[in-house]
Formats: C-alpha cells, sequence, structure tokens
C-alpha cells in the first residue's frame, strides 16, 4: 500500500511545493504555506480522469471559433433586484457563485430568504452549520408561509450531499458553508485547505456538468479576506461580499469578482426583524433628519456601481489632547484622508499638524468613490472652524496633489439625484461643465476649478 504523500500550499494564492518555503514565489507573502497530507485516492482519480478523457475524446468535437453560438442562456430569477443587479442580471445556470462575509452580518438570512421567493424551482439548502430546527424558525421569521420547494439536508459529508442531489434532483444548491462539508478521498479536519480546494473542486464539475447553478457560502478571516485558499476564488464564476456593520442596520452587496457581469454593481438591504429589506433608494436613507446649524457635516453625491446617491460625510477636527495627533477615517480609506489633509495643509494654508480629525461616513457604508474629496474637506474644515455648511448644498468632485478640483464621472446622475431630492446648490468640477446643459435643471450648479473657490462659494 502506498504511503500518502505529503504536500505544502500557499493559503493566500494556491500556490504548491514539494516542500516548506518561508517566501511564497508565487505572491511574496511569507509564511502562507501550509501543510496537507494528500491520500493515496490520485492514482484512482488518474485512472477515472483518463478514462472520462477518453470518452470525451471520443464524443466532444473540435469547433471553429465562427461556429459557437454566441446566443445567452436565460438566467434565473432570483426576484431579488438588489442580488439581480449584483449578478449581473441573474444567476447563469451552471454557473457557481461565492458569496462571502463576517460571522453574523447576515449572509444566511440572505440566502434563505431568496431561496423561499424562488416558488417556481426545486432549491436543495445544505447546512453544515444549523440543524433543521434552527432553519425552520428563521424561515417562520422571515415568511409566514411555507415552501414546499426548499429542501433541506443538514450534512457536513460531500458524499451524502452528491446522493440526496441525484435521489431529489434540484434545481438549484446552496451549501451554508463550503468551510464545513468534508469529503472522504482528503484525510484531514473540515475546513482545511485540502478539504475547502477539493470540495470545491468537484462542485464546479457537478455544476458545469448538470448545469445546476451552486451557490457557496464562504467565511471571512480576521484579515477581512475569504476564509480558506486563494484557488477558491479562482475556480468560481462569481466573488459577491456581504459587507456592513453589525451595529448599523445597512448592508452592502458588492461584486469583487463576475464572469458573466459588472464588478461594479452593488446592492443596499436593510436589515429588519423580519430579514432583509430591499432599498431601492438609498439617498434618503442615508442622511439624517435635520443637520441645520451643526458644524462638520457636508453632503456629497456618489455613485457606487451604476446608482447614485447621497451621503452624509461628518467630520471632527479638536486640538490633539496628546502630542501626535490621531488621524481615524470611518468608512474611508484612511490614507486619502491623510492626503486630502495635507493638501488643505500645503495648498489652502490651514493649519491642521496639531489637529486631531476624526471621520465618519453615516449609515455605516464604504464608500469607494474619488468624488467624496470635495465633501470630506468641506466636513474637516467646517468643523475646524465650528461653522455650518448651509442646508440645501451638496459637492461631487475628486481633489488632486496641487488643489485643483477633477472632474468626476456621470456628472448629469449625480445631479439629477440632488435635484430630485430637494437641493437647491451642488458644487461640481468646472471642466464637467463641457456639454452639461445646466437650463435643464432647477437646482444651481457652481463649476469649481479649485478648492479654494469651493471653500469660498460654501463659507464666503
Amino acid at each position: 500500500m502506498a504511503k500518502d504523500k505529503i504536500a505544502y500550499v500557499c493559503s493566500n494564492c494556491g500556490q504548491e511545493s514539494a516542500k516548506w518555503i518561508g517566501k511564497c514565489p508565487a505572491c511574496g507573502q511569507w509564511n502562507t504555506f501550509k501543510e496537507i497530507r494528500v491520500a493515496d485516492t490520485r492514482q484512482q482519480a488518474a485512472t477515472s480522469a483518463a478514462a472520462t478523457a477518453g470518452r470525451q475524446l471520443r464524443t466532444n468535437k473540435v469547433l471553429r471559433l465562427r461556429d459557437i453560438s454566441a446566443k445567452d442562456d436565460p438566467r434565473i430569477d432570483m426576484h431579488d433586484q438588489e442580488l439581480n443587479r449584483v449578478l449581473g442580471g441573474g444567476l447563469v445556470p451552471g454557473s457557481i457563485v461565492l458569496l462571502g462575509g463576517e460571522p453574523g452580518i447576515g449572509k444566511s438570512t440572505l440566502s434563505l430568504q431568496t431561496m423561499l421567493q424562488l416558488t417556481d424551482r426545486r432549491v436543495l439548502y445544505v447546512s453544515g452549520e444549523e440543524s433543521a430546527h434552527q432553519l425552520k424558525m428563521r424561515a417562520a421569521r422571515i415568511s409566514a408561509a411555507d415552501s414546499d420547494h426548499l429542501l433541506i439536508l443538514c450534512s457536513n459529508s460531500l458524499e451524502e450531499v452528491f446522493e440526496h442531489i441525484k435521489d431529489v434532483q434540484p434545481e438549484l444548491v446552496i451549501i451554508d458553508s463550503i468551510q464545513t462539508i468534508a469529503t472522504e478521498d482528503v484525510e484531514s479536519s473540515a475546513g482545511s485547505i485540502a478539504q475547502v480546494r477539493e470540495c470545491a473542486s468537484a462542485l464546479l464539475r457537478f455544476a458545469k456538468t448538470s448545469g445546476v447553478p451552486v451557490i457557496l457560502i464562504g467565511h471571512i478571516t480576521k484579515e477581512g479576506s475569504l476564509a480558506g485558499p486563494k484557488i477558491l476564488e479562482h475556480i468560481v464564476d462569481a466573488v459577491i461580499q456581504f459587507e456592513g456593520d453589525q451595529h448599523y442596520m445597512y448592508r452592502i452587496l458588492r461584486s469583487i469578482k463576475n464572469r458573466f457581469g459588472s464588478t461594479s454593481e452593488l446592492g443596499i438591504y436593510e436589515m429588519q426583524q423580519t430579514g432583509l429589506r430591499q432599498v431601492s433608494n438609498p439617498s434618503e436613507l442615508l442622511l439624517t433628519e435635520d443637520h441645520d446649524g451643526l458644524s462638520g457635516v457636508a453632503i456629497s453625491s456618489a455613485i457606487e456601481g451604476v446608482r447614485p446617491f447621497l451621503v452624509e460625510t461628518q467630520a471632527l477636527v479638536s486640538s490633539a489632547a496628546y502630542g501626535t495627533p490621531q488621524r481615524s477615517a470611518t468608512g474611508f480609506d484612511q490614507r486619502r484622508l491623510n492626503m486630502l489633509l495635507a493638501v488643505l495643509e500645503k495648498r489652502v494654508g490651514f493649519k491642521l499638524m496639531q489637529k486631531d480629525v476624526f471621520l465618519n461616513i453615516a449609515g455605516g457604508l464604504r464608500v469607494t468613490d474619488m468624488a467624496m474629496d470635495l465633501s470630506v474637506i468641506a466636513a474637516v474644515l467646517s468643523s475646524n472652524v465650528d461653522t455650518p455648511i448651509e442646508s440645501g448644498w451638496c459637492m461631487a468632485g475628486e481633489v488632486g496633489l496641487s488643489g485643483e478640483v477633477r472632474p468626476v464621472n456621470r456628472i448629469e446622475q449625480r445631479v439629477a439625484e440632488a435635484e430630485k431630492l430637494g437641493f437647491s446648490d451642488i458644487i461640481i468640477p468646472k471642466y464637467n461643465m463641457q456639454g452639461l446643459d445646466a437650463r435643464k435643471y432647477k437646482i444651481q450648479l457652481h463649476p469649481v476649478r479649485k478648492v479654494e473657490e469651493a471653500l469660498r462659494a460654501l463659507f464666503g
């Protein structure tokens, strides 16, 4: 009997090695190689693969590119506008999707809630973390109606999962979660690199050969990345991440990788007692009721994906209590905040070197739009001089290192969103006025070239 083999796999990129290496030659990370034990099933797998390859050589044909049909298969409607948008119009048959998120953020709730709405398809929900009774209580809290189309399987064995799939013939499979599923072919515990890789590969082969889409739910590590080997993200067709702060009600569904759609799409939900509610107009929810007379508050017209919405930026500037001033940002890039503060100090002349600066994006959101720069600077200066910004003003613009206000994309959508919510004035980059008809808007446009002009328009 042949001995088991020992292999080493990088947990960051999936690079394999015959011996342990301190630094991964592929990704350059240190101490990421983990030891895995490969059981003596390779010969059987190789024999099976060879037989399968032989059959494929006899049945498959070499096709010319022009003879291949480019017609897309009809997508599966998930009956959820936000999820459909992030997936690129729906779930593609035969695809495998990885849904990741922090513990308690609502991954299982989103999956179960969506599956309860798919009454026209037979769905198999495989749970390796919760019992059937727990799933029943959650389903009763989310939906009052019982569903005959949703089948529940509580198992941690991949072989048992495939046996039940063969019996019930589902049209959609949910695995919650991939870290709890283990196969007998690998002699290691569930959640290890070898188990996650082998189970995901087996589910990928099932999805591609049967045409049944598979949704995998994955855990998040302390660093914020998906747990398991990086190859898990490589083999799936789409990676979507569920983000948000547990202390806030809002959740963001963001696409990180999508072979069948755009990665710039974004879905917003609101966590309620009865489940997740789709937020069709997030601008009204992200703005507080009243901030008149409050300094350090600025409104920005941001775009995430293809959706414009207005975001409230809050800043607090105070004298440093200790020798080193603090710089803290919640929902905004810390390094970009430091860059904007340096621009204020060098180009505008405001001395913030000995001041503590705290920045917060209201609602617990994390926004990556560069057009937030202008509102960040306005909120910081408003708090520094303790002068509130007049109500009815919002802004959009990227700030460069020389203090210029750079143009932003989709300016018409930003202006229209601000006008729809009743704002009277908006500050935009002067370059964006080219080709923009200001007469069709009721909102007053204020084009600026430099940060000083924007601050002069806001504070006089």
